[in-house]
């Protein structure tokens, strides 16, 4: 029975709860964004001068810069990127911007995608003088690739496990509903939404609200360590802040405590349980 929630668990997290990423693709971004810079001033005769360290703007945004001048070929700029994206499995969907620092003004920019017939790469062959420059990158898709074999056996293995989890102990587990949503005693849980609806009235859920939330959905009933929820959550992310956990637990209780068949109780010194009567 374990092996099945955990399996479920896993599943449910990847298809619920992440939307623009895998765990540890910000790492891989940073350093395929850092090989890109090499790249591009060894082409600009520079082998002394750094990359600067690579700057998350937003949550699909990165900014590469330079600690000098230097030239930059659009067709260049181009194969550098693709191969450095295609060499660390990153996404094939994905805009570029090749910004003048001082004024802030893009130099050259383009777009390219999964069917390079939809790509829109302009102005190849035109040099850019050399000057100070940033280059920031924008991915429109998830950023980590996943393999087509994961979206055809996931679906299956969810499947299967619900089947066996619901024959052997119907009463003990979330009722699963179609429409993209859980029910947990009186409230529909939309991962994908990170919400919770009680009859008219809609809850917002934090991404670590929703990721809590989606372990204990997972396996209801069943104690979960603290080490095992900081992991998942916090740890695989390279962050543990203090008692982050136990302050998104007293959120996620509060937002529950108006359905009385649902408690999210504290079992001392080992971790929590989601109780649904």
């Amino acid at each position: 029975m374990k092996q099945i929630a955990t399996a479920i668990a896993f599943v449910c997290f990847c298809f619920s709860c992440t939307n623009d990423s895998i765990k540890h693709s910000d790492k891989r971004i940073k350093i395929a964004l850092r090989d890109i810079g090499d790249k591009l001033l060894l082409m600009s005769k520079d082998s002394v001068s750094v990359v600067k360290p690579v700057i998350a703007l937003t949550d699909n945004t990165y900014q590469l810069s330079f600690e000098k001048a230097l030239v930059i070929n659009p067709d260049s700029l181009v194969s550098t990127v693709k191969t450095s994206f295609k060499k660390a499995n990153i996404s094939e969907h994905y805009i570029t911007e090749v910004l003048e620092c001082h004024r802030n003004e893009v130099a050259y920019s383009y777009e390219i995608k999964f069917d390079m017939e939809q790509s829109l790469v302009p102005c190849s062959g035109r040099e850019l003088q050399k000057a100070c420059y940033t280059i920031q990158i924008q991915f429109t898709e998830p950023v980590i690739k996943v393999s087509k074999l994961f979206y055809v056996f996931a679906p299956l293995i969810l499947v299967a496990v619900a089947f066996f989890l619901f024959r052997k102990n119907p009463k003990s587990e979330v009722k699963s509903i179609s429409g993209g949503f859980n029910t947990i005693g009186h409230f529909k849980f939309y991962p994908e939404q990170n919400k919770l609806v009680k009859e008219a009235e809609e809850i917002t859920l934090s991404k670590k609200e929703c990721e809590l939330l989606a372990i204990f959905v997972a396996r209801p009933n069943e104690i979960i360590k603290r080490e095992e929820l900081t992991k998942r959550v916090w740890e695989d992310n390279g962050v543990v802040v203090g008692r982050s956990l136990d302050t998104y637990i007293s959120k996620l209780r509060k937002k529950l405590q108006t359905d009385e068949t649902i408690k999210l109780t504290n079992v001392h010194g080992v971790g929590y349980k989601l109780e649904i009567t």
